[in-house]
């Protein structure tokens, strides 16, 4: 009998943004791999996929069927492993599979940042943190992907095995430098001039992404660094009040919003610094696809900030209500091409050394093949 293994997500999305490399590892140990989310999405490396409907929200009445299914997805294949994402995929892909645990599957959780954390509102720790105390005894294995989670989840959770795995992996093959030559014609190519200082932040327009902050540096560097060009790429809601903002400051022609992308690859080595300015993160893939490029990076003071950016190495992490602060670093960066590159070259290397998804795959089957060894299954119960 083939050995299969379950991923599932709140979104299928989740999978081909961040999951593909690890899919394609089973795959190549001869393992049927299944996927379970919302979505339509052709995912590759996959032998079945179950659409079913999971919801981000908790209150969502759809939940209670996407659980309903996913017990009977559960319960109707052998799997071996179950491997859930996402807070909801987390969430009803554990309580889903308490029956098959006494069977012998093994349940594995990645929290990709808990949302209760330092400094998170009081609110986050009454929801999440007893969902979370709650499932960890219908966890086998949970994966956490920076220290400060590792750290409480040692403190405070009953799992048999807590391990940190340092995120999902970046593609230095697709994500690295440029020489500067190139970098000048890239430029030109995408409009702006080769002597443009070009800080770059992709994400969605939130509450919690905080794009203001950047905005209102550039009122404090408008004056000393004119070439300066924030390019914030991603949509949402709050994207109409930044580019209020950008009018009220009167640096509109220094912010450049472009929706969307799917050329981050193209436009991140061009650029000159990293920036980010979330309240609270995991471990962010951006900031790391930035690394990855050779930029150094300037960023608010975050868990998952903290984790990526070395002091003076690599770049700098600022109080999110330290404006000034922020606008200093970016000051310096612009005055000094020496600075610039010297911490992009240390930010790649840390990428290429931790963060490459060659060292995350490493770090990864290291905890598969802790359950993938062959042993007998006397029985497997359908319940």
């Amino acid at each position: 009998m083939v050995n299969s293994i379950l991923f599932c997500a709140t979104v299928d999305y989740h999978f081909k943004a961040f999951h593909l490399p690890y899919m394609k590892w089973f795959k190549e140990q001869g393992w049927d791999v299944h996927v379970a989310a919302s979505g339509e999405i052709e995912l590759p490396y996959v032998d079945r996929k179950f659409t079913i409907p999971i919801e981000r929200s908790p209150f969502s009445l759809k939940n209670m069927t996407a659980y309903r299914e996913l017990k009977d997805i559960i319960n109707g294949n052998q799997y071996r492993i179950i491997h859930c994402h996402t807070p909801m995929g987390g969430v009803l892909a554990r309580l889903a599979a308490r029956g098959a645990r006494k069977s012998g599957t093994k349940v594995i959780y990645t929290a990709h940042g808990f949302h209760f954390c330092k400094g998170a509102p009081i609110q986050n720790w009454m929801l999440y943190y007893p969902i979370e105390k709650m499932l960890s005894r219908y966890t086998d294995c949970l994966i956490t992907i920076n220290e400060e989670d590792y750290t409480l989840a040692k403190q405070h959770f009953n799992v048999p095995i807590i391990e940190h795995v340092h995120g999902v992996g970046v593609n230095t093959e697709i994500f690295k430098p440029i020489p500067e030559c190139e970098k000048a014609a890239r430029k030109k190519s995408f409009g702006y001039e080769p002597d443009d200082f070009l800080l770059f932040y992709a994400a969605e327009f939130n509450e919690n992404k905080n794009q203001q902050m950047l905005i209102k540096s550039l009122a404090f560097i408008k004056e000393e660094v004119p070439n300066a060009k924030l390019l914030l790429a991603g949509e949402g809601t709050l994207q109409a009040p930044c580019k209020e903002l950008a009018n009220r400051l009167e640096v509109e022609h220094m912010v450049h919003f472009l929706g969307f992308r799917k050329d981050i690859p193209e436009l991140l080595p061009m650029c000159d610094v990293a920036v980010a300015s979330s309240l609270r993160e995991g471990l962010p893939v951006n900031m790391m696809e930035a690394m990855a490029c050779g930029l150094p990076i300037v960023a608010s003071l975050n868990r998952g900030h903290r984790e990526l950016v070395k002091e003076h190495h690599n770049g700098w992490v600022v109080s999110s209500t330290d404006v000034e602060g922020f606008t200093n670093k970016l000051k310096l960066l612009a005055a000094s091409e020496d600075i610039r590159r010297q911490m992009g070259m240390t930010g790649r290397g840390m990428v290429e050394s931790t963060f490459s998804v060659q060292q995350i795959i490493n770090e990864k089957s290291r905890v598969y093949q802790s359950y993938m060894k062959e042993k007998e299954v006397e029985k497997w119960a359908v319940h």
